[in-house]
C-alpha cells in the first residue's frame, strides 16, 4: 500500500538537499547557464555569424548539462537502501557520461552549421558589439567554471568538476572566437567565421572525449590515484605499530566516496578487543587523510600467514 502524500516530509527533504553545497553548487550552474545562453544569443542574433551560432549551441548544452548534475547530484545524496547497500555514489558518473555525449552530438550540429557557412559565406552585422555581448559571457563563465573547479575538487565531485571543465572550455572557445572573429572585419573574408564555427566543434570533441574517459574510469573502478596504496601503508604503519603488515589492498572510487578494503596481519596473541582498536584508530586516520571513505579491514593473525 502506498504511503498517502506528505508534503512535511517533501518540505524536510528539500531543506536538506539545499544545504548539501554540491546540489546548491548545480543548481547555481543552471541560473549561470541560462545567463550566459542569453547573452551569447544575443551574440549570434545581432551578427548573424555561424560562429557565434556554434558557441551558443555549446551553450544551450551547457544548460542541459547543469540540469543533468543537478539531477545526478540529488540521486548521490540518497542514503544506502536494500537495493544500492554501497550508496547511489555513481549516479554522478552517470552524469558526466551524459554530459560527454551531449558535447559530441552539439559538435556534430556546429560542423554541419560551419559547412553550410562555407558553401554560403554570410555577411556579419555589428561584429564588434557582438564580440563585446559574447565576451562578456566568457568572464561570466570564467569566474564560474574556476569556482566549480576548485569546490568540486574540494568535494570531490566528479559531476562538479566535469561541468567546471565543460564551462572552461567554453571560455577557451569564447578567447579563440573572439581572437579570430576580430580579424573577419578587418579582412573582410567571410569564409573564416565558418571556419571558427570549425575550430569550436574540434575543441569541443576533445573536451568531449575527456569527461567521457573520466565517467568510464569511474564507472570501471580505475583507482582514484596510484600512490594512494602507498598512502594507506604508511598511514597503517604509523598509527598501528602493532601491526605487522598490510596487503591485498583494494581501492576504489564512487562520486565523493573511497572504498577501501586489505588484510591486516596482526600479532595472533591479540585479544579481538586489541585488534579491533587498532582498527579503530587505522580508519581514523584514513577519514582524516583522505575525507569521505568507506573501510573494511580483514584482520589476520600472523600464524595465518
Amino acid at each position: 500500500m502506498r504511503e498517502p502524500f506528505n508534503p512535511i516530509s517533501i518540505y524536510i527533504m528539500v531543506v536538506k538537499l539545499l544545504k548539501d553545497p554540491k546540489i546548491l553548487l548545480s543548481i547555481g550552474s543552471i541560473f549561470i547557464s541560462f545567463l550566459v545562453l542569453y547573452l551569447k544569443y544575443l551574440a549570434w542574433h545581432v551578427t548573424n555569424s555561424v560562429a557565434f551560432y556554434s558557441d551558443m549551441l555549446e551553450t544551450l548544452i551547457n544548460v542541459a548539462a547543469a540540469l543533468f548534475t543537478t539531477m545526478s547530484l540529488y540521486v548521490a545524496s540518497l542514503p544506502a537502501d536494500y537495493d544500492h547497500t554501497y550508496g547511489h555514489y555513481k549516479a554522478e558518473y552517470l552524469s558526466a557520461a551524459a554530459e560527454g555525449l551531449l558535447v559530441l552530438f552539439t559538435a556534430i550540429l556546429i560542423v554541419h552549421e560551419a559547412w553550410q557557412g562555407l558553401q554560403h559565406p554570410k555577411i556579419l552585422n555589428s561584429p564588434f558589439l557582438g564580440i563585446f555581448i559574447n565576451g562578456s559571457a566568457g568572464i561570466v563563465n570564467l569566474v564560474w567554471s574556476l569556482t566549480l573547479i576548485k569546490l568540486g575538487k574540494k568535494l570531490r565531485s566528479p559531476a562538479l568538476i566535469a561541468g567546471g571543465e565543460h564551462v572552461l572550455s567554453d571560455v577557451w572557445t569564447t578567447v579563440g572566437l573572439i581572437s579570430g572573429f576580430v580579424l573577419i572585419p578587418i579582412f573582410q573574408w567571410q569564409p573564416l567565421d565558418s571556419l571558427l564555427g570549425l575550430l569550436i566543434a574540434v575543441n569541443i570533441i576533445r573536451i568531449g572525449f575527456k569527461i567521457m574517459k573520466q565517467s568510464v574510469n569511474g564507472l570501471m573502478d580505475r583507482v582514484p590515484s596510484l600512490t594512494l596504496k602507498e598512502t594507506i601503508k604508511n598511514i597503517v604503519h604509523t598509527h598501528a605499530p602493532e601491526a605487522i603488515d598490510c596487503h591485498m589492498i583494494r581501492i576504489r572510487q564512487a562520486g565523493s566516496m573511497t572504498f577501501i578494503d586489505f588484510n591486516l596481519i596482526v600479532p595472533g596473541t591479540l585479544t579481538v578487543s586489541q585488534a579491533h582498536q587498532i582498527c579503530d584508530r587505522i580508519e581514523y586516520a584514513l577519514a582524516k587523510a583522505i575525507g569521505s571513505v568507506s573501510i573494511n579491514i580483514h584482520v589476520e593473525p600472523e600464524t595465518h600467514i
